[in-house]
Parts: C-alpha cells; structure tokens; sequence
C-alpha cells in the first residue's frame, strides 16, 4: 500500500528537546523477524540510540545481523532501550559509550567489536549533530569543529579503524542529508558536512572496489528526530513530508545487504520526502 503523508500540522514543545523526545521508531512495537539476509553478520551502528540509528539496528537485528551500537555516553537509558529492542528480536548487542569526536575512541568502539564477536561486516555511520543559525555570523568555532568532528571525522576514523577487519561482501552506510545536497542557509555547517560526507562515500567506494567492500549512503532530509528550532512552537507545514526512521532504516538495510544489493555502490540514494528536498526551515 502506498504511504500517506501525514497531512497535519505537527508541533515539538522545546526548541532543543531531549533524545527521548524523537518520535518512536514503529519498528519498537511489532518485533517481526525479517528474511535473514545478514544472518551471522556483525555491525556497528554509531548513533543507534535513537531515531534512524535505533530503527537502523532493530531492522538489522531482524535480518539476523549481531550489533554494536556506538553512543554518546550521556544517553545510556536510551542506548538500553535500543539494546532491549535488538534482543527481543533474539539478536546479540553489545553497548559501547564513545564520543565519535575523538580519534581513540572511534579506534576503540571497532577494536572492542571484534574482540566480542570476532568479525565486523557492515559499518553504518549515523551520528550526526546539527543546530540551526540564522547567519554564518552565529556560527562559531566551537560549533563548526563539533558539526564536523562529530560528521565527518567520526566517519573517517571509524572506516579506517575497521579496514583491517572487512572482508569482500562487506559493507559501509554512511547517512548523509539532503541538506548536503541541496544546501541549507540556516544549517551551514551541518550541510557542509554532509555534503563533504556524500564526497567521502564516493570517492571510498572507488578506493575500496578492489577489496570488494561496498561503500553507499543515504540522504534523507527531515526524519523525526530532535532539532534547534528558532521558534519551537511553529507548525511544520502539511505538505511536506517528514520521513520515519523506520522508512530510512530500510533503505540503510538494503545497502548494508550483499543479497539485497550486491551490484549497488558509490550511491547517494536521495530520500528527500514531500515535493521538494527543502523543507520550511530552510527557507530563507
């Protein structure tokens, strides 16, 4: 059946709400077991505490796949949710607190990984941080950096701990933004980021071919998760379509799966929702 857009105005109280405060991904309310196509494998999914990276890994751990979930060490309770709904799927899941910023900790989110389960198959990169700024001249240092570090560094840094360990049939997700895409004048930095993330995946994905590992990314705009509003009680308009998680997990699965999409790399797919990849709050 087709999706219907949901039509009405859609309001968040805070202007910078809590992680818990994301919409629930509707993948926490059925476990169903999928069609296993990355049963025995093992992946890391940086961000799985919430949003697209919680549906991200109950969707993996329905095909079969084993996690570890890289998380903000201030977001235990979330991350253990996140745990409670991968094993309820029968799926082992190993919990791994590690600020993506920083080179060591990256290193050893993937290092710990191996060590508990012996392989790493599929690397998925969802961490993400974003806060909208009317000018540049808002945007200060500190902002930049951690827009980048947390994107882009951590994206770096986490492939390149995990080369040692991916084998042909391997795989490399890295989400993206239509923000990265089409430009965004009140996330400035967080669109360059990942316009430099939608770069990386391609440019990765010639430079692992020979090694037969995979490399593709997602680019979804709005997708139900906390952002900084200027004003935090404006209505989201009804034409425009805000994705679930649960729809871009899917696509996120596919790309990870060698039996779903063995032939696919180098890809930016473009999830944008509605008509147009810009949503209300970048316009100028």
């Amino acid at each position: 059946m087709p999706i219907v857009p949901p039509l009405s105005s859609q309001q968040q109280s805070r202007a910078v709400p809590p992680v818990t405060d994301a919409p629930t991904p509707a993948s926490q309310t059925a476990p169903a077991r999928g069609p296993g196509s990355l049963h025995g494998r093992v992946a890391i999914v940086t961000g799985g505490e919430s949003g697209v990276g919680r549906a991200t890994c109950v969707r993996l751990a329905r095909e079969g796949a084993s996690l570890a979930i890289g998380y903000g060490p201030d977001a235990q309770a979330d991350a253990d949710a996140t745990a409670d709904l991968v094993t309820r799927e029968g799926q082992r899941c190993l919990l791994l607190p590690a600020d993506v910023q920083d080179r060591a900790c990256c290193d050893r989110v993937v290092r710990d990984t191996v060590r508990h389960y012996g392989r790493l198959d599929v690397l998925v990169n969802t961490a993400a941080y974003q806060r909208l700024r009317p000018s540049i001249a808002d945007i200060d240092d500190a902002q930049w950096e951690r827009t980048f570090r947390t994107i882009v560094y951590a994206a770096f840094y986490l492939t390149r701990a995990s080369l040692a360990y991916l084998s042909r049939g391997a795989s490399i997700v890295n989400v993206g933004s239509a923000a990265g895409l089409e430009g965004s004048g009140q996330l400035l930095d967080y669109a360059a980021a990942e316009g430099a993330i939608h770069a990386f995946t391609k440019s990765l994905a010639l430079n692992l071919a020979p090694r037969g590992v995979r490399v593709n990314a997602v680019a979804p705009w709005q997708a139900g998760v906390p952002i900084d509003r200027p004003d935090p009680g404006a209505p989201v308009a009804p034409e425009w379509y805000p994705a679930e998680p649960d729809e871009i997990a899917a696509a996120i699965v596919y790309l990870a799966s060698e039996e779903e999409s063995g032939t696919v790399t180098g890809e930016v797919l473009r999830l944008p929702g509605g008509d147009t990849p810009l949503s209300p709050l970048s316009a100028e």
